[in-house]
C-alpha cells in the first residue's frame, strides 16, 4: 500500500487557498504575495491616519474656525459620521475584497445602463483622491521639517516656497524608492508604524499637560466653549469648516481595500481594519485635541499666524530642545504615513490599469519580476503627486487645496458604490462583516454626510476672496473629472466605445458581489481585442 507523501495543508494554507478562490470568483488571478497579516492590514489604515502628525498638519483649519471647541467637539461629532462611512465601506469590502475596490463594487452593484460610466468616474475620483492624499501628507511632512529648522534657528530661518518644494520632492522620491520594495518588507513595516503612532499619541496626551507652564494653561471654558472665528463666516458654518481637520486626518481608510489582494483572510481582515482604525483614531483624536486645547495658551492670533501651530504649542510647553526631540518623531511618523499612502495608491492605480481605464495602462499593468510589486504604478503616482506640489507657487491656498481634494475626490468614490448597493439592480450578498438591518440607515446617513461636506469644502475659506485666496479644489478636481469624462465620450477612441468595466483575467467564470456573473474569459477576449485596438491591452511582465 503506497504511502501518501503529500503534505497536510496547514491553517495558513487553507486561508491562502480560500483567499485565492474568493479572488478568482471575483474574476482575478492571484498576482501579489499575500504577506499582510490582519494586524498589518490594520496597520496600513492606521498608519495612513497617522493621528498626531496629521492633526499637526491640519490644525490651521480648526484654530480659525472655532479654536478649542472646534478642535474637541468638531472632532468628536465628525468622527461619529466618519465611522458610519467606514462601516458602510467595510460591508462592501467584506463581500468583494479586491484591489479595485470602489470602482469594482460600483460596476457590480449599479444598474446595467449606468455601470460603465459610474465605474469610470469612481475609478478616476479614487485615483486623483489617493494621489492628492499622497501629496497632502508629504506636503505636511515638508512643512514639519521646515518648522523644525525654524525652531532650531531660534526663528531666524523662514523657508521659501522653493525650499519647501525641494524638501517635498525629496520626500516623494524617497517614498517611491521605498514602495518599490518587496511585499514582505512593506508588510513588516506596518507593525512598526502602528507602535510609533500609538506611543507618540500617548506621549503627547500625558506629557503635554504635565510640561505646560501655568501661563499657557487654559480654563475649561476657554478650551471647550469660547469660540474663535478669524475667517468671517457665521459661527455655525465656521464650525462645519473645522470638520476638514478630522475628515482629512481620518480619511483614505480605503487603503486597506487596495491591499486586499496582498492580505491574509481579506474578507474579514480588511473590513475590521477599516472600522477599528477609524474608531481608535476617533477616540485618541479627542484626547489629543483636548490636551492641545487646554495647553495651547490664549493667544489664538499667534497660533493662527504661525506656519505650524502645533510646533509653537510644543515649544511653549517643552522648550526648544524638548520640542525638537519630540518633533523628530512627529516628522518620522508623518513620513511613514506618506510611504503607506503611496503604497495603497499604487495598488489602486495598478487595479484600474488592469482594466485598461488609465492612460498608459499597458505600461502601468506590469509586475516587477524581482520585487513582485507594481513598480511602474508607484512611480506614476509619485510623479503626479510631485506635479500637484507645484501648486505651492500659486499661493498658500492653492497648495492647501491638495488637502480638500483628497477628501472630496475620495468622498465621490466612497458615496457612489455605497449608494449603488441600494439603488442599483443587484442581489448583494454580504460577507463575514455585515450590519444587518442597520445597513440601509447607516448607508443613508453616510452618503448624505459625504454629499454635504463634499459641497462645503468646495467653498473658499473666507466669504470675500481673491484669485490667490480662492479654493483651487474646484479647479484641480473639477478639471480632472471633466477631462476623464471628455476621454470617456471622445469620438471613436473614447472609453464609451471600449471600456466595459472590470475584466476577468483568469479562465474560470467570475462572480461579482451582487451575484451577477462577470464576464468569462471568452467575453474578456472580445473586450481585450477592442482595447488592443485602442492600444491598451493589459500584460504582466517580469523586470
Amino acid at each position: 500500500m503506497a504511502n501518501d507523501s503529500s503534505p497536510i495543508p496547514t491553517s495558513v494554507d487553507l486561508v491562502q487557498r480560500a483567499d485565492e478562490e474568493l479572488l478568482a470568483a471575483l474574476g482575478y488571478k492571484q498576482e501579489f504575495k499575500r504577506a499582510f497579516s490582519p494586524l498589518e492590514v490594520f496597520g496600513i489604515a492606521f498608519s495612513i491616519i497617522g493621528l498626531l502628525p496629521s492633526i499637526a498638519s491640519v490644525l490651521f483649519y480648526a484654530i480659525p474656525n472655532g479654536g478649542g471647541p472646534a478642535m474637541v467637539w468638531g472632532w468628536a461629532v465628525a468622527s461619529i459620521f466618519i465611522l458610519l462611512v467606514g462601516m458602510s465601506m467595510a460591508e462592501l469590502a467584506s463581500a468583494a475584497p479586491t484591489s479595485g475596490g470602489l470602482y469594482f463594487w460600483t460596476y457590480s452593484l449599479s444598474s446595467p445602463r449606468w455601470r460603465n460610466l459610474l465605474c469610470w468616474l469612481v475609478g478616476y475620483a479614487n485615483t486623483i483622491g489617493s494621489i492628492s492624499a499622497v501629496a497632502s501628507i508629504d506636503w505636511g511632512c515638508a512643512i514639519q521639517i521646515m518648522a523644525a529648522a525654524n525652531i532650531g534657528s531660534g526663528g531666524s530661518f523662514e523657508a521659501t516656497a522653493a525650499q519647501t518644494f525641494g524638501v517635498y520632492a525629496a520626500i516623494i522620491l524617497s517614498h517611491a524608492v521605498l514602495c518599490c520594495l518587496g511585499t514582505v518588507v512593506l508588510a513588516r513595516l506596518q507593525t512598526v508604524y502602528v507602535a510609533l503612532n500609538v506611543l507618540l499619541c500617548l506621549a503627547v496626551i500625558i506629557a503635554l499637560p504635565a510640561a505646560t507652564p501655568v501661563e499657557f494653561r487654559n480654563t475649561a471654558k476657554f478650551a471647550l466653549w469660547d469660540f474663535t472665528n478669524f475667517n468671517g463666516w457665521p459661527d455655525g458654518y465656521a464650525f462645519i469648516l473645522s470638520f476638514l481637520a478630522p475628515l482629512w486626518t481620518i480619511c483614505s481608510f480605503d487603503s486597506s481595500v487596495h491591499i486586499s489582494e496582498e492580505a491574509s483572510n481579506a474578507a474579514t481582515a480588511v473590513p475590521w481594519a477599516i472600522v477599528l482604525a477609524i474608531f481608535i483614531a476617533g477616540v485618541l483624536g479627542v484626547a489629543i485635541n483636548m490636551s492641545l486645547a487646554f495647553c495651547m495658551g490664549s493667544d489664538m492670533q499667534a497660533l493662527y499666524d504661525s506656519p505650524q501651530p502645533m510646533a509653537l504649542i510644543f515649544e511653549n510647553s517643552f522648550g526648544k530642545k524638548g520640542t525638537l526631540a519630540l518633533w523628530a518623531f512627529v516628522v518620522l511618523v508623518q513620513y511613514m504615513m506618506g510611504s503607506s499612502m503611496l503604497l495603497a495608491a499604487s495598488r489602486q492605480t495598478f487595479a484600474f490599469s488592469r482594466d485598461s481605464a488609465l492612460p498608459f495602462s499597458r505600461w502601468l499593468y506590469r509586475m516587477n519580476g524581482y520585487t513582485k510589486t507594481p513598480v511602474n504604478t508607484v512611480w506614476y503616482d509619485a510623479i503626479l503627486a510631485l506635479v500637484l506640489g507645484l501648486l505651492v507657487f500659486a499661493g498658500d491656498q492653492a497648495i492647501n487645496a491638495v488637502f480638500t481634494i483628497s477628501i472630496t475626490g475620495l468622498y465621490i468614490a466612497y458615496a457612489i458604490p455605497i449608494s449603488a448597493r441600494f439603488l442599483g439592480t443587484n442581489n448583494f450578498k454580504p460577507g463575514p462583516f455585515t450590519l444587518g438591518i442597520f445597513s440601509f440607515p447607516v448607508a443613508l446617513i453616510s452618503v448624505l454626510f459625504m454629499l454635504f461636506l463634499g459641497t462645503v469644502f468646495l467653498f473658499p475659506t473666507t466669504p470675500t476672496t481673491t484669485v490667490q485666496d480662492m479654493n483651487y479644489t474646484v479647479v484641480v478636481l473639477g478639471g480632472v473629472m471633466i477631462l476623464s469624462l471628455a476621454w470617456y465620450f471622445f469620438p471613436k477612441y473614447g472609453g464609451v466605445h471600449w471600456f466595459t468595466g472590470p475584466i476577468s483575467n483568469i479562465e474560470s467564470k467570475a462572480l461579482a458581489p451582487g451575484d451577477s456573473p462577470a464576464r468569462s474569459s471568452e467575453g474578456s477576449s472580445a473586450e481585450s481585442e477592442k482595447k488592443s485596438a485602442a492600444g491598451e491591452t493589459n500584460e504582466v511582465v517580469d523586470g
